[in-house]
């Protein structure tokens, strides 16, 4: 008996025999052999008892030498149970969650923090364009009317750059927030607006028979609808998030969207802002069907809500408008004055236009040339080029937007991407098509481009909250028709281990 073995006190226990720290992989290296795990025949036998080690072993071979960086896990496909990969693989790797624990565990990745990525690049180019373009024409078409009326030519203009520059604020404060804390705030959103709403109706500012604007002072003029097109996309967002599944049922899905979405429009309509309604009944309407409505009970309600606009259109001025759309040479000096008047400036641009600041129709005989009827008078000073680049640039922002949309990681962002898409390019469709002759006119600012603080402002900072969007979309290492990821992904097929693509 050694001196340790009496120190330590006898406790009946046997203990482990000890062995040598020295891995027998490199003892066998050391004499010059192989290092052998069992034989073909053993692994065999192994992979039939348990086929999610059989997997891992085939894995094991098949992925060597291949440089991870590259790969994405993105283009790997979901593991289903077929033949060859039996169900219990697929749910040990993709166990499925209850309703209560999905819900749970989507709240609790909105709340985790995560790492902001590159801005859309392309799209923030896009609306600096199509702001830079609105400064120069409001200056051009706007500075006859402000030197007769307001002794400076440049009235309008300085105001416009003003809005430009708050909005490009707006911007930049929405683009750094991350979209997913207004989700804590779009019911607040939804708090202030709807008593703006009815406010303006009481004691709004009423131009040309519509009461749109809240006056504050002689110098600023606020638009509340311009404002709920955001706050309303923001909302609805949350609430189609909120409800999954449920979204397809009469109930809880379908029910209450229409009646928060048709008391909004109601009080837009007794604003006698048609076009504004129009816009938010399409971006409304656009989300409620990404989000998974039921087709049978989304065209009831789209033919119902057709049905009421239809009435609408057919009260008052509105009637004018459809005969006017009808015949636009018909009373060219009454209600169809400004169709009429469009019409003849794009016609008189040709091409490449009569040169920046050469309009004849700005000066009087054209209504609204600087805000809603600012696309003719870009077609007659700068041509048919000027303005099929701008709608290109429109498409362009559609493209984005809803690109944004499909790689967003959460379904909120997804609908939010695409209310605030659909609502800039809806309203840029309707207001191109009313001066154009193509739909019946209604009076609504093209985006970027049109005289106006609210919608200017609204607008650019729902561009910001797209571009917070695009810094967490989802994004692939490589692209996917490079070579070096078709090379890999053909050595991956062929070791056996990926079936579909």
């Amino acid at each position: 008996m050694t001196r340790d073995d009496r120190r330590k006190p006898n406790t009946g226990r046997q203990e482990p025999p000890r062995y040598p720290r020295r891995s027998p992989a490199l003892d066998a290296i050391e004499r010059g052999g192989g290092v052998s795990w069992g034989g073909g025949e053993r692994r065999r036998q192994a992979a039939r008892r348990n086929p999610l080690r059989s997997a891992r072993y085939a894995a094991d071979e098949s992925i060597s030498g291949v440089d991870f960086n590259v790969v994405s896990a993105r283009k790997l496909p979901p593991l289903r149970p077929t033949s060859k990969t039996p169900a219990i693989q697929a749910a040990a790797v993709a166990p499925e969650l209850s309703e209560e624990e999905a819900s749970r565990l989507s709240e609790l990745e909105m709340r985790l923090p995560r790492v902001a990525g590159k801005i859309d690049s392309w799209l923030l180019i896009i609306v600096l364009l199509l702001s830079c373009i609105g400064v120069v024409m409001v200056y051009s078409a706007s500075s006859f009317l402000a030197a007769r009326y307001e002794g400076d030519a440049a009235y309008y203009f300085q105001r416009e750059l003003i809005w430009l520059a708050l909005g490009l604020v707006a911007l930049l404060v929405t683009m750094r927030i991350d979209y997913r804390v207004w989700r804590r705030y779009s019911l607040i959103g939804m708090i202030v607006v709807l008593p703006l709403l009815i406010i303006v109706l009481k004691f709004g500012t009423s131009v040309y028979g519509a009461s749109r604007w809240i006056a504050l002072g002689s110098f600023f003029s606020f638009q509340p609808s311009e404002l709920t097109k955001l706050v309303l996309a923001l909302y609805i967002a949350d609430w189609l998030a909120r409800k999954g599944k449920q979204v397809g049922t009469f109930l809880y899905g379908l029910a209450p969207f229409v009646i928060l979405v048709g008391f909004i429009l109601g009080l837009v309509l007794l604003e006698n802002d048609l076009g504004t309604a129009i816009i938010i009944a399409g971006l409304a309407t656009v989300m409620f069907f990404t989000a998974g409505a039921n087709i049978v009970q989304f065209l009831l309600a789209m033919v119902c809500g057709s049905s009421i606009f239809v009435l609408e259109a057919f009260r008052g001025y509105r009637y004018f408008r459809l005969l006017g759309f009808l015949d636009p040479f018909k009373s060219v000096t009454g209600f169809n004055l400004q169709l009429y008047q469009g019409l003849l400036a794009l016609g008189s641009g040709g091409w490449f236009g009569l040169g920046l600041g050469a309009s004849r129709e700005k000066t009087g005989y054209l209504p609204f040339p600087f805000s809603d009827s600012i696309f003719p008078i870009i077609g007659e000073e700068l041509g048919f080029v000027m303005c099929a680049i701008i709608v290109i640039l429109y498409l362009f922002l559609a493209f984005r937007g809803f690109r944004l949309a499909r790689r967003s990681r959460d379904l909120y962002g997804a609908l939010l991407a695409t209310g605030i898409t659909t609502w800039l390019v809806l309203q840029a469709m309707i207001n191109i098509g009313a001066n154009t002759g193509s739909i019946p006119y209604t009076g609504v600012p093209l985006p970027f481009i049109s005289f106006g603080g609210s919608s200017l402002v609204v607008s650019l900072a729902g561009v910001g909250v797209l571009l917070n969007i695009s810094r967490y979309i989802q994004e692939p290492a490589t692209p996917t028709l490079s070579r070096q990821t078709i090379g890999l992904r053909k050595k991956r097929v062929g070791a056996g281990y990926i079936t579909n693509q």
